[in-house]
């Protein structure tokens, strides 16, 4: 019962969000051109990011859960939604990667990347600090809540880095967190899950673009319930697989890899409208 109830807030907020702001009438500044040259919304973004944060608050088996979710979601959704509108202009776009943002701020400015990746990274510590850990040693519980942090704003990253194409992030989301909707804390994944299920025929029809806002807040959502179930060992090899992901995305492009493999590239064009 708490998973349906979760899954159906979650896909419900979604909705309703999606459709107050499509509605705004500053909603022309969400408006962006994808890789097919048609015009899509960022609303998406933060229909998921409410969907999402809302749902998975209402499936967490206590407060502290619950606060974690609704912290990892709204800032990651918050500074994502920040970056997809201050860092479409000129001066901003000159800054490409972590290490063009880095180079930014040595000159004097504060990119819109660089607020969102610091404002990734201490929603995924506060979160993780929330859920805690098992361990009752000091040094050991800080190390735990350090690899939750890694995981959690790791995983809002890699969803990020793929959300190239229409309903590929969505689709991934859901193929992570399918194994976190069965036993213990299911129902907080089920939020996740239900918005993302709510949204993807939008994306894949090219009517929406999740943007940082949507994909950062998917990730890190998901980074959540991985860590409220796993302890060291689950997480370090959690975050040494993103670690892996991350820096191989620096030399490869997952869009290629995805071409050039059948059932990935099968798998991702599945729903997608034609070109």
């Amino acid at each position: 019962m708490a998973f349906l109830r979760s899954f159906g807030t979650g896909a419900s907020v979604a909705r309703a969000v999606l459709g107050w702001v499509s509605r705004d009438p500053k909603a022309a500044g969400l408006r962006r051109t994808n890789f097919h040259g048609r015009t899509v919304t960022l609303a998406g973004g933060p229909a998921l990011a409410a969907g999402a944060t809302i749902g998975a608050a209402t499936g967490a088996a206590n407060s502290r859960l619950a606060a974690a979710a609704v912290t990892a979601g709204a800032v990651s959704g918050a500074v994502g939604l920040y970056d997809d509108l201050v860092g479409n202009r000129p001066e901003q776009k000159a800054a490409k990667g972590f290490a063009g943002h880095l180079g930014a701020l040595r000159e004097g400015r504060v990119t819109s990347g660089l607020v969102k990746i610091g404002g990734v990274g201490a929603a995924g510590l506060a979160a993780s600090a929330l859920i805690g850990s098992r361990r009752t040693g000091r040094f050991g519980r800080g190390v735990d809540v350090l690899l939750g942090a890694g995981v959690i704003a790791g995983t809002a990253n890699l969803l990020n880095l793929l959300d190239l194409r229409p309903g590929r992030a969505l689709k991934a989301g859901m193929i992570l967190g399918a194994p976190l909707a069965v036993g213990r804390g299911a129902a907080m994944t089920a939020g996740t899950l239900g918005a993302s299920a709510a949204l993807l025929p939008a994306d894949l029809n090219e009517e929406i673009m999740l943007g940082d806002s949507g994909a950062n807040a998917l990730g890190a959502l998901l980074g959540v319930a991985f860590t409220a179930r796993t302890g060291t060992v689950g997480r370090l090899a959690a975050l040494a697989a993103i670690a892996s992901l991350t820096a191989a995305s620096e030399k490869v492009s997952f869009t290629r890899v995805i071409q050039d493999t059948p059932w990935l590239r099968y798998l991702d064009e599945i729903g997608r409208r034609p070109a």
